[in-house]
């Protein structure tokens, strides 16, 4: 593991918990999947089946194993069609929405969503990706560096696709734009934010979190990188859409 990735926790003898503090998340789950219409025909693009389930399934347990009591997803297309696939509890988790009656961005549908947070932070994940992570440990290592937002980064063996981050003493710096190749770190789709990040989101009513956000975050040093990550995929495209089917056979 590259050592600027967690060194800012370094001279810490604390053990991270098992759970989290934290026991709410946000699941953006409101995206046209215009990418994957020739392959997943009629349906919102977290209910893409994979390996018989639907994919937000497989989101689902794995924020349930993480501890999470209450779940909030932000829908938009097709928002229905979720809405009766997933109900209102999922394996002991509350579920609520936050339904989007015209696109917000996804800055926009975390702040929608966020009004209906009964607690002060939450974990954040796109409705897409998964990636499996200690939820407790993001939040330990962010709340460690003195930071109010953390970040899960993969390592992949080619960043071309999605472009790589950077990091330097704990802390995510910068981010390279798709097309450079090699191995290294990219943004995983999952997030930690506090109390402060979660009030310091803008207030205008459609924006980008990643650009008007996330980014001028990060190049300020304020975003926590935590790289102990395992089996992440972005079903976005077709070629990775197959490639889940067979990712899902063999995990539990």
């Amino acid at each position: 593991m590259n050592s600027s990735v967690t060194c800012c926790v370094a001279s810490s003898s604390k053990r991270y918990s098992a759970m989290p503090k934290c026991e709410e998340a946000i699941v953006l789950a409101g995206g046209l999947g215009t990418r994957l219409r020739d392959v997943v025909v009629d349906l919102p693009k977290p209910l893409a089946p994979v390996a018989g389930r639907p994919f937000l399934a497989y989101l689902l347990d794995q924020l349930a194993r993480e501890g999470m009591r209450r779940v909030i997803l932000a829908t938009g297309h097709m928002a229905e069609k979720i809405e009766q696939a997933i109900g209102d509890n999922w394996q002991g988790m509350d579920i609520v929405y936050s339904r989007e009656t015209e696109p917000l961005g996804t800055g926009g549908a975390i702040r929608l969503a966020a009004q209906r947070l009964q607690g002060d932070c939450a974990y954040l994940t796109n409705g897409d990706t998964f990636v499996r992570a200690n939820l407790g440990e993001l939040e330990e290592r962010t709340r460690a560096c003195g930071l109010s937002m953390g970040m899960v980064l993969a390592s992949v063996p080619d960043v071309a696709r999605y472009g790589a981050v950077e990091t330097n003493a704990g802390h995510v710096v910068a981010f390279r734009e798709k097309g450079s190749s090699g191995a290294g770190y990219i943004n995983a789709g999952t997030y930690f934010l506090a109390r402060e990040a979660i009030a310091g989101l803008p207030k205008e009513k459609s924006y980008s979190f990643e650009t008007e956000v996330l980014r001028p975050e990060a190049m300020a040093g304020r975003v926590a990188a935590f790289g102990e990550s395992s089996h992440f995929i972005d079903i976005g495209v077709p070629d990775d859409y197959q490639r889940a089917q067979q990712m899902f056979l063999g995990l539990t």
